[in-house]
């Protein structure tokens, strides 16, 4: 439950003063519904003003002046801004508007008056003129002219002033709380209580009073951190305290090991290590199994499969397409099956009667392992005793259906997830300790570099001209499109006529595989390829997991710059499988050539790297880590205070201290433990924010 002290700043933002019917909407849009969401929206800058004389004015300076009003000049033709004209002891200050009411500015700045007029200083002819001031006030309004004011984000019919005044309304209503920071961690970091804090905020008196190093900065920031990871921490707690099936190798893994067509390399023997003492814990496994392209981890998933299978219990591998499911059940089901392991393929794509015969498997035990697809969750679906899920491409599932699989379990089903380069919520997870992650970082032989090249759009010529040679010698390719047919919003290539040019310019027999095509003939062209019988692939991202074909040595793809980096890697992935040289070719941007600055940096991270772990940390830089108490995969819609990239040792501070305090006090009944409550129910956005999730 929300502490009563909280209740005002939970209250609809219609209880600040100012807000009516009519601005509400814009507040909600601006800010957001809650009077606590006014009080944590940041300045985006600040305007400063010094009080100056006509003579000491500087160019470019808010200066603040005490004037004579002489007159107001009408324009001397149509279009002509209006001007008045004034004074002070030292010169002439003339005042500019390039719209308005000549009658109102005269009411402002009565003829013979003195006012206190503020606005950027400019000079024309030597003289100071001010296009239109910020204030025009009578002199016993000084005080109403702040030297130090901040600029909020304003929208269409809601100014910044204005958002100014509903700041200070949202200010007055924060009540005094008690303290949740230790108090030697603030005195040595010199920061402010958290009101004082906030009355920083929204009073800075400088450009440093709004930069992520500012100690009242810090304070919010650490403050919305370690509510962040104390939620994370007891989420964990939660976890680490749900039963689950104990699961130890038996006799069908010795079957299995024996069984694989190679020796594990050293970085998948410790992964099944940390792995099996996961499963033996009786605590539910939340873990993640990282990897570059080829690395091996479905040899080390079909092992946990397979102690699942020694201990009496089922397990399901889940993988996104159907190419990919069927491609895992080719090869994993001969070896699970020498095993002592029954092993069935579940699809979209069953008849009746097999799904009818594959469902009764799984219902009565007789089916141990399942591999398939998102037909792995339907309702229709029972499991015996579903003990481990294991999740390949993770990225390509959303957070609500890796759930509904562990969900066919009756206890906790231990979770394993497989990615060559985890989405930024995952790696948020893994990062602060939500996620324990094993990596491999050894690659099979066999495995050769590839080498990266970025090149515009405008040389395509060129790229097409090479290919036909590196085909003519034997080489084969993969050209990858993003569309399957013309759009009029999005100038892409579509597949369909980029196989129609390849063929009439390389003189080639070129195959074509996309998404929209029936199942079957999708899957008989991309056998053909990878028998060799078609040197040029083109296709869409269907290509992007569960393609092996160890001969394509050249990966071409179009418009890489609308990829996102998981994809990109993903995609060259599927060439450097043997042992021929490889080759990956970026093509970007249009006819202009034009790049944009982050779709730059996710170029440039393909081409300098192939370490799947590096891409994904700058994926998470670029796209920020989502939401780990909610669905969001990407973005950074918790933090209102922090920057989890510049503050990324602030972070992992209050990883630690969140565990900490959770160590101490599990229940959080101490007098700093019910101060932390309070704040983990300030900064619980999801409660209170329809479709954060």
């Amino acid at each position: 439950m929300r502490p009563e002290i909280l209740f005002p700043l939970f209250a609809d933002v219609s209880t600040l003063k100012g807000v009516g019917p009519r601005s509400a909407p814009l507040v909600h849009k601006l800010a957001g519904p809650l009077v606590r969401d006014v009080l944590f929206l940041s300045p985006s800058g600040i305007i400063q003003r010094r009080r100056t004389t006509a003579a000491a004015a500087v160019e470019g300076e808010i200066g603040v002046f005490e004037v004579l009003i002489d007159r107001l000049i009408p324009p001397h033709k149509i279009g002509a801004p209006l001007k008045m004209r004034a004074s002070d002891d030292t010169g002439f200050v003339h005042l500019i508007w390039f719209a308005g009411s000549p009658r109102h500015i005269e009411s402002l700045a009565p003829r013979g008056e003195r006012r206190l007029v503020t606005g950027k200083v400019e000079r024309f002819n030597n003289e100071v003129q001010i296009a239109h001031p910020d204030y025009i006030l009578p002199l016993e309004k000084a005080d109403e002219i702040p030297l130090s004011e901040p600029v909020y984000p304003a929208t269409q019919g809601l100014t910044s002033r204005v958002v100014r005044k509903l700041a200070q309304g949202a200010l007055a209503a924060a009540p005094e709380l008690e303290e949740w920071q230790d108090a030697a961690w603030l005195s040595a970091r010199r920061w402010p209580g958290w009101r004082a804090a906030l009355e920083v905020l929204h009073a800075p008196t400088s450009e440093m009073d709004l930069t992520p190093e500012a100690p009242a900065r810090q304070r919010l920031a650490y403050d919305e951190l370690f509510a962040h990871q104390l939620a994370l921490a007891r989420r964990r707690r939660t976890r680490h305290a749900t039963p689950a099936p104990r699961i130890t190798a038996g006799e069908a893994s010795q079957r299995m090991l024996a069984a694989l067509p190679f020796t594990l390399t050293g970085a998948q023997a410790r992964a099944i290590e940390e792995i099996r003492a996961d499963l033996a814990s009786g605590e539910q496994m939340g873990r993640l199994l990282q990897g570059d392209v080829g690395s091996g981890k479905t040899a080390v998933a079909a092992l946990a499969l397979a102690d699942a299978a020694s201990s009496g219990f089922q397990s399901a591998l889940m993988a996104p397409t159907e190419i990919l499911a069927r491609q895992h059940y080719q090869r994993l089901a001969p070896m699970l099956e020498e095993a002592g392991v029954s092993t069935i393929l579940l699809t979209g794509r069953d008849t009746q009667s097999e799904r009818r015969q594959r469902l009764a498997a799984l219902a009565s035990g007789e089916a141990q392992v399942a591999i398939g697809t998102h037909a792995l969750f339907q309702d229709a679906v029972q499991f015996h005793r579903l003990a481990l899920a294991v999740i390949d491409e993770q990225h390509r599932f959303g957070v609500n259906e890796r759930q509904r699989l562990q969900a066919k379990g009756e206890n906790g089903v231990h979770l394993l997830t497989m990615s060559a380069t985890p989405i930024p919520r995952t790696l948020e997870l893994t990062q602060y300790g939500e996620l324990e992650v094993s990596r491999l970082m050894e690659k099979p032989p066999g495995r050769t570099p590839v080498a990266t090249a970025v090149v515009p759009l405008v040389r395509i010529g060129e790229v097409a001209k090479r290919l036909k040679a590196a085909i003519d010698s034997g080489a084969q390719a993969y050209w990858i499109c993003p569309l399957v047919a013309e759009s009029e919003a999005i100038d892409l290539a579509a597949a369909e006529e980029r196989a129609n040019d390849l063929r009439r310019i390389l003189q080639v027999e070129v195959g074509l595989a996309h998404g929209q095509m029936p199942g079957a003939e999708r899957e008989a062209v991309m056998a053909e390829f990878a028998e060799g019988r078609i040197p040029l692939l083109v296709a869409t991202t269907v290509v992007e997991v569960g393609v092996d074909v160890p001969n394509a040595s050249i990966m071409v793809i179009e418009h890489a710059d609308r990829f996102g980096l998981a994809q990109l890697h993903q995609l060259r992935g599927r060439v450097g499988r043997g042992a021929k040289s490889s080759s990956c070719i970026l093509l970007y941007g249009g006819q202009d050539g034009a790049l944009g600055e982050t779709a730059r940096e996710r170029l440039e991270t393909l081409r300098r790297t192939e370490d799947g772990f590096e891409i994904a940390e700058e994926d998470f830089r670029l796209r920020g880590g989502g939401d780990p108490l909610g669905l969001k995969q990407s973005g950074f819609p918790v933090y209102r205070f922090a920057d989890p990239i510049k503050h990324r040792s602030l972070m992992l501070a209050a990883s630690d201290d969140a565990r900490l305090i959770l160590g101490r006090d599990p229940d959080l009944t101490s007098p700093r433990g019910q101060a932390v409550r309070v704040l983990e129910s300030l900064f619980d956005w999801r409660n209170d924010r329809p479709g954060v999730d």
